[in-house]
Formats: structure tokens, sequence, C-alpha cells
């Protein structure tokens, strides 16, 4: 799998930033707004003797909710919290999900500018690029 062209930079960032400039990740992913409270608080509160696994799916609630969300909202009548995998990343579902849908040497179409770790996950997939570049026409 080719090294992640993301962490090729941080060298660079770590030392702008010791320089005192100011650095914007637009790589990570990172959250730009300030965790809820009510996350917070719910964390602080618990008394973990161990911070077990949840179900491999993940949480059972949170993947009933999304199924009666998609039956209101979205009128997808037939789901149930099985049609459902939650993951704790994005990286992880694209995983999952080129693992799941594409076959060795399937080939996807990825507009450009494209997420650089696509590349990493298509090749540990068996899967080739076919990027596309995009451009914003100029009225």
């Amino acid at each position: 799998m080719p090294e992640s062209p993301i962490r090729k930079l941080v060298p660079y960032s770590d030392a702008a930033k010791k320089k005192g400039r100011n650095v914007f990740h637009l790589n990570i992913g990172q959250p730009d707004i300030e965790t809820p409270k009510e996350a917070l608080d719910a964390i602080r509160k618990e008394d973990y003797n161990v911070l077990a696994y949840t179900h491999s799916q993940g949480v059972v609630e949170y993947r009933e909710k999304l199924a009666k969300y998609f039956k209101e909202v979205a009128g997808i009548p037939d789901l149930t919290p099985d049609n459902f995998i939650t993951t704790t990343g994005g990286s992880e579902s694209l995983l999952f999900t080129l693992g799941s849908i594409c076959d060795d040497g399937d080939q996807v179409i990825i507009p450009e500018p494209f997420y650089a770790n696509y590349n990493g996950f298509t090749q540990s997939s068996g899967v080739e690029i076919v990027s596309i570049e995009s451009k914003k026409k100029l009225v």
C-alpha cells in the first residue's frame, strides 16, 4: 500500500507551528466545532472499569434510530438495524464498502481532486481508480 501523502506533510506543518504560523488542517477530518457539553458530561459521569467493545455492527440503539429515520424521512420502509453497520470513522467505512461491493480488478470512478488516501484504500482492496478531472465552468 502506498504511504499516505498526508503523513508526508506532517513534518512541514509541525515546523510551521514551531515558527508560530497558523496551520489549517484540512486533511484529517478533525471537527471544527466544540464537542457538545452533553456528550462530554456523559463521558465524565461514567465510571468505567473496562472500556468494552460494542457490537461489531455498531451500537444497536443507534442503528435502530437510523432505521427509523430512513423510514420516516426518506420513505424507505423495510429497513431494520441489521441493514446498518456503523464505524468509528470514514476511512474504516470506505474500506468496508470497497471490500463489500468490489472484486479484484474492478474500477472505481472518482472525481479529482480526491482524498489522497483513496489510493491506498483502493490498492489494498485490489481496485483501480479511474479519476475524472473536476472543473468549475466559468460563466
